[in-house]
């Protein structure tokens, strides 16, 4: 998956260039395309690869959506879970991230990921909610399709980090918010910016509850979710994702309103991971209440992008000038998008 980036930065980069005199409208078609390939590649490892079943509770709308998407945050294979269940309504190339500012720093990702609408927030007093408004607002103005995909909590939940758990915990009892066993206190900012600001755009919210079998230890109790490597080692069978999607008559528009629905339906989500961990009915646990359907991914939606990209990649590693513009599009790309990054408006 790395190998392959040099190669489809050096494409879209081509593409933006010819794009500059034409309108902003085909120039995000395409680059959602470009984006649909080289994710489409990633979840072939991810799925195909890894063989981990997918099971999901409750109906995905069969056709594409603009929304906002809402998870729970416990690992960095969550940002592939958006992938799985947009691939499956054929919006893949319309996920968009909002990301921690530090993220930035990632070689050639960082830029990108900016380039490809997403947005960079920084936390607590330092969120420049102008900065978000005006990101959407300029996406939406275009017609940009959206699918924005927000991890509410703001870092991850791990309970080999006790001490993150219970500070987020003394908060929530400081604020007279109903304590969380399984989740971190949500923080409201970037969605309710997102979703005041794209209100006009959206069709819905997607709140998603994500749950990692392999996680319960034998002797009971959680168990860190695995990381990306961990996942591409074939460490975890099978992903309950719990899908509810929640109409926007429903959600508050004021702030103080927000917060407290917000925090409600990460209420709900303690519930479904509690019963998951904790149920007492052992048939009940390492699964959410209902039925829960396998979704396999056919290799027809991800076989064609890694052939794709690994004809434009191999061209690059056989010959020496060809090793030398991928090592360079390393360097340069990594230097330029921190550039990007960090000094653009």
């Amino acid at each position: 998956m790395l190998g392959t980036a040099p190669a489809y930065v050096l494409s879209w980069s081509a593409w933006r260039l010819l794009s500059t005199i034409i309108p902003g409208r085909p120039f995000h078609v395409m680059d959602d395309l470009f984006y649909a390939i080289y994710q489409s590649m990633v979840l072939f490892f991810f799925e195909n690869y890894t063989g981990v079943e997918v099971l999901i509770y409750g109906d995905i709308p069969k056709n594409k959506e603009n929304v906002v998407y809402l998870s729970n945050h416990q690992c960095t294979a969550d940002w592939i879970i958006a992938d799985m269940l947009a691939i499956r309504q054929n919006a893949l190339g319309h996920v968009r991230y909002v990301l921690k500012d530090g993220l930035k720093w990632l070689p050639l990702y960082g830029w990108y990921f900016s380039q490809h609408g997403g947005v960079y927030v920084k936390r607590s007093a330092n969120f420049d909610e102008k900065a978000m408004t005006s990101k959407l607002c300029s996406q939406t103005k275009c017609g940009a399709p959206m699918y924005l995909v927000i991890f509410p909590e703001g870092t991850r939940y791990n309970p080999e980090l006790p001490k993150v758990i219970s500070d987020s915990q003394a908060f929530a009892k400081k604020e007279g918010l109903a304590v969380l066993k399984h989740n971190l206190t949500p923080r409201m900012k970037a969605s309710h910016i997102a979703i005041n600001a794209m209100k006009d755009h959206l069709d819905s919210v997607y709140d998603i509850t994500v749950a990692y079998e392999g996680t319960l230890k034998a002797t009971g109790g959680r168990r860190s979710a695995p990381s990306m490597p961990e996942f591409l080692c074939k460490e975890c069978p099978r992903v309950h994702i719990h899908f509810e999607r929640v109409d926007l008559k429903e959600i508050p528009k004021e702030a103080v309103f927000f917060r407290r629905w917000l925090h409600e339906r990460f209420e709900i989500k303690d519930k479904l991971l509690t019963s998951f961990y904790e149920s007492e009915v052992p048939e009940q646990r390492c699964k959410f209440p209902g039925e829960g359907r396998k979704s396999p991914l056919s290799l027809k939606k991800t076989l064609p992008s890694l052939l794709f990209l690994g004809g434009l990649t191999l061209p690059l590693l056989l010959t020496d000038t060809g090793r030398k513009l991928y090592l360079k599009t390393w360097i340069y790309g990594t230097f330029v998008g921190w550039l990007w990054v960090n000094i653009s408006p």
